[in-house]
């Protein structure tokens, strides 16, 4: 289960996770951490994230970005058509006031709304997410701006559903950098609170927030916001001066034309970056429009003096986010500086005079917020476990309900949610009707509200009930403001009373109850009283009504059931399309590899007509590629492949076989010539059968070598490395065979390993000359060796004489025994000397062995390095080869039937 936190800027989009050694940032296809939020139509694929943004300049029209600025809102409000002006994509109202993007996609005039387009982005970063972390995943946290209404919210929660995502939250971007901030901190008193403003300047929008922290806590104390005023607004300056410009010295209009106008912003935002660091900034386009190339130049006092309206404006939140707050000047702490659009310096001059110290930029600007989400998610999870951080965010409007027979309110502000109040919270409203009534949820002040957004929210119809319970029923309403700052009516139940000796006491633990006192009078909340008391020898029972809830503006939930629907098709027409593309890229690659290959290492092995026809296929190929074939289906690239492998298919065969060849000859080669070492100190009759199959093996491949040979490398061969595989297991099967049935005289099952012993193992040391006297003394050395086969390696009669000079025994890897008499257990003695004699025979015997390996070694070796070679001089090799093997089998033959200590 992934711990995921999600920063869908108005730009850009970053995604956190929280990992055993923290939080990570992911990187993307393109390994960036930072992914456009943009979404590109073409005739035949869509193209989300870096792909889409590529495409922006070559199809302005169908790519949509900074759709955030478009989600929840009604197609008349001002703002929006003032953003609609910048857009280049088509636009158009919906049925019920919303907003609809039209656009061309297969072949086909499409509409989406701005919650589809979002939804998009989610499994495009769903996809990175799950490409990462290996797993699938559902549960995350969402930041969003704080000055997001009911109905965005509600967007957002849909576009997530869509792309099979299950917030656990929606995070205020500011709260969510608070949170990054203050869980790491560890210098928080618990005596007295440390305010913090928190200032971020985004792409499109500046949020201020002013928290205070605890040790292991934090509240929110205020929001303020600016919802049209960030980076954009100072790049748009940019663009502005110098599109006049352009139009003065060059006499172009980028405004009529909707690429140039792309080219110049991009221009302008990187001028922008550049006076972050620089005094001054050239700007220098090609080509910008009627093949006129343009150059400029500003100084940033000239940009700063421009953006000295916008610079102003970003006092404005802040002295707003301090009066909510209720502190002084002097009760701030720090001021900490976030967002992509807070490099600018005369903004960090603006604030550090405002609230007189310095903004700091402990925290990186643009992954706060995605960081603080991911944080906020594992403390959600059951999965990780996060220290205690208690998070108290604060409503960001005041929320009111009305009913149909007047407002509902306080006697203290007349709200039921008021500002600043934090949130979750949960109320009761005690009314009594005597039929089915509506009630409706509303914003109260409109002030407080971006410019455009309507008061209402949603509306409840609550009933039918009984009219068992009376003319005038008692109902309960219970209301919920919840974590993702939505308010909604949770349930509804009719109460009723009766006389009985038990009485029901309610939890009301996170409510306060609202009380009706009659279908004239308006409700009255009581904050205080959180305990409804039911009057002693009453019993209370409680009947669960319905409650039909209608959003103002918001998606039912069919349309996000048919939406997530549409995006599985979405997402299946581009998996399509990319296997076409992976299919089409796999033919032309094929066409270059192999092209390459015939004229270099394939070459021998075709012949000329062969070599003709593949190069002539391939080349009408590549032709095919770039002209009737560059927008084909992914079954026709496959068929167009799999033609091409037909032809070069049995030229790449012989080239691999030929290596697949070498190498079984090598094996084996190697396996006749191991199997004849290991026999040479078993008995006869096994030794011989042994050798005479490595003899037979070696004298068929010699056959089929040669004739192989004799063919041409464009022919098909007749000698296959899986037939001289067969061979090869043929004959160590065989070898284990005869060595299994025949056992050796060493005592050991050869076939079945050095670990089953043989019941009875006779062997005969001797004769010796009966000059050592008649209790001679007998040395008998015992070797194990790399094989694992035991054996006597030999056998020495020791006589000792008194003499000064001493030799030494190497005993690195033996043991002594001394047997005292013939019935007297053996005693190991390390100090024991050889006898010259012994050490001869041992000598010789080791050396002997070592130059049968070296003989047998170079044998094989020649064999193998003539198969290239002309077959007079191969066949005159192997002969010789043949003839030192023979002499040495004869040779070892004779010398194995004598006895250790005799002549050599």
């Amino acid at each position: 289960m992934g711990v995921v936190g999600f920063d869908i800027g108005n730009e850009n989009c970053v995604i956190a996770v929280v990992k055993q050694r923290g939080v990570d940032v992911l990187l993307n296809d393109e390994s960036k951490r930072e992914t456009p939020a943009v979404v590109s139509f073409s005739e035949k694929q869509r193209l989300v994230g870096p792909a889409g943004a590529a495409s922006a300049l070559m199809n302005p029209k169908s790519t949509i970005s900074q759709i955030k600025r478009l989600i929840g809102r009604k197609f008349k409000e001002v703002d929006v058509q003032n953003d609609l002006k910048l857009f280049p994509f088509e636009t158009c109202e919906s049925h019920d006031g919303g907003i609809l993007v039209r656009l061309r996609y297969l072949g086909e005039t499409h509409a989406f709304t701005p919650v589809q387009i979002l939804g998009m982005l989610f499994s495009n970063l769903k996809q990175i997410t799950e490409k990462d972390l290996n797993m699938p995943i559902s549960d995350c946290v969402i930041g969003i701006p704080c000055y997001f209404t009911d109905l965005q919210r509600r967007a957002y929660l849909d576009a997530a559903a869509i792309a099979g995502l299950k917030p656990l939250r929606l995070m205020h971007d500011c709260t969510a950098t608070a949170l990054g901030y203050g869980i790491y901190k560890t210098d928080f008193s618990n005596v007295g609170a440390t305010n913090v403003v928190f200032v971020d300047i985004g792409h499109c929008n500046t949020q201020v927030c002013v928290v205070s922290f605890e040790s292991g806590s934090m509240k929110i104390l205020s929001h303020a916001f600016d919802a049209s005023l960030g980076g954009r607004d100072f790049d748009e300056v940019l663009f502005c001066y110098f599109a006049a410009q352009f139009k003065e010295q060059y006499n172009i209009d980028v405004y009529t034309n909707i690429k140039a106008s792309i080219r110049l912003r991009t221009s302008c935002e990187k001028m922008k970056k550049v006076l972050s660091a620089n005094a001054e900034a050239p700007i220098n386009i090609e080509c910008l429009m009627d093949e006129k190339d343009v150059k400029g130049f500003i100084k940033r006092e000239e940009f700063e003096q421009l953006s000295l309206v916008l610079l102003e404006r970003i006092s404005v939140p802040c002295l707003k986010a301090l009066a909510d707050s209720g502190l002084a000047l002097e009760s701030i702490h720090s001021v900490e500086l976030v967002g992509s659009g807070s490099r600018i310096p005369a903004i960090t001059r603006m604030l550090a005079s405002f609230f007189k110290r310095e903004p700091g930029r402990t925290i990186n600007a643009s992954e706060c917020v995605a960081r603080g989400c991911a944080l906020q998610c594992a403390m959600l999870s059951p999965v990780f476990r996060v220290r205690e951080f208690e998070v108290q965010d604060s409503v960001p409007f005041s929320i009111g309900f009305s009913s149909d027979k007047g407002p509902i309110c306080t006697p203290s502000n007349g709200l039921l949610f008021p500002k600043g109040k934090p949130f979750p919270s949960v109320k009761i409203l005690s009314l009594h009707r005597s039929s089915s009534f509506h009630m409706e949820a509303f914003y109260a002040d409109l002030s407080e509200l971006p410019n455009g957004v309507s008061t209402q929210i949603s509306s409840y119809m609550i009933g039918p009930f009984p009219s068992s319970f009376g003319e005038k029923a008692k109902v309960k309403v219970r209301v919920q403001l919840n974590l993702h700052g939505i308010v909604y009516v949770q349930s509804a139940s009719l109460i009723s009373e009766s006389m009985d000796d038990s009485e029901t006491r309610r939890d009301a633990s996170s409510t306060s109850e609202v009380n009706a006192k009659s279908d004239h009078t308006p409700a009255v909340a009581n904050d205080d009283e959180v305990v409804d008391k039911a009057r002693k020898g009453k019993k209370i029972k409680r009947l669960e009504i319905p409650v039909d809830e209608s959003v103002y503006g918001g998606m039912t939930k069919t349309e996000v059931a048919d939406a997530a629907q549409k995006e599985l098709q979405l997402a299946e027409q581009d998996l399509k399309m990319e296997r076409t593309k992976d299919k089409k890229n796999a033919v032309e690659s094929y066409v270059y590899e192999m092209r390459e290959k015939i004229l270099n290492a394939y070459q021998n092995f075709a012949t000329e007509t062969e070599r003709e026809i593949i190069s002539r296929n391939l080349q009408e190929t590549e032709d095919w590629l770039y002209e009737d074939g560059d927008d084909e289906t992914e079954s026709v690239y496959s068929e167009k492949l799999e033609d091409l492998k037909k032809l070069f298919d049995p030229i790449e065969n012989r080239f691999k076989e030929e290596e697949a060849r070498a190498e079984a000859t090598r094996d084996l080669l190697k396996c006749a010539t191991d199997y004849k070492m290991v026999v040479g100190s078993l008995p006869s009759s096994v030794r011989d059968a042994v050798i005479e199959e490595c003899n037979k093996a070696e004298q068929w491949l010699q056959e089929k070598t040669r004739e192989q040979d004799s063919l041409p490398k464009d022919a098909d061969p007749i000698l296959w490395s899986s037939e001289i595989k067969r061979k090869l297991e043929a004959l160590d099967a065989t070898c284990k065979y005869i060595m299994r049935s025949k056992p050796s005289h060493q005592g050991r099952d050869e076939a079945n390993g050095p670990d089953r012993r043989r019941k009875s193992d006779d062997m005969q040391i001797g004769p010796f000359p009966s000059s050592f006297g008649e209790k001679a003394k007998v040395k008998v050395r015992v070797q194990l060796n790399l094989h694992g086969i035991v054996y006597v390696q030999s056998a020495s009669l020791i006589s000792e004489s008194m003499d000064d000079s001493e030799t030494r025994r190497d005993a690195s890897s033996t043991s002594e025994v001394n047997a005292k008499s013939d019935y007297t257990p053996a005693v190991a003695n390390d100090d024991e000397l050889f006898d010259p004699i012994e050490n001869r025979y041992k000598e010789e015997e080791e050396a002997r062995a070592e130059a049968t390996r070296d003989l047998l070694k170079c044998a094989t070796d020649y064999k193998m390095v003539v198969g290239s070679l002309p077959s007079s001089v191969r066949d005159e090799v192997i002969e010789e080869c043949n003839k030192a093997e023979q002499w040495l089998q004869e040779k070892t033959r004779e010398q194995n039937s004598l006895p250790k200590y005799g002549q050599n």
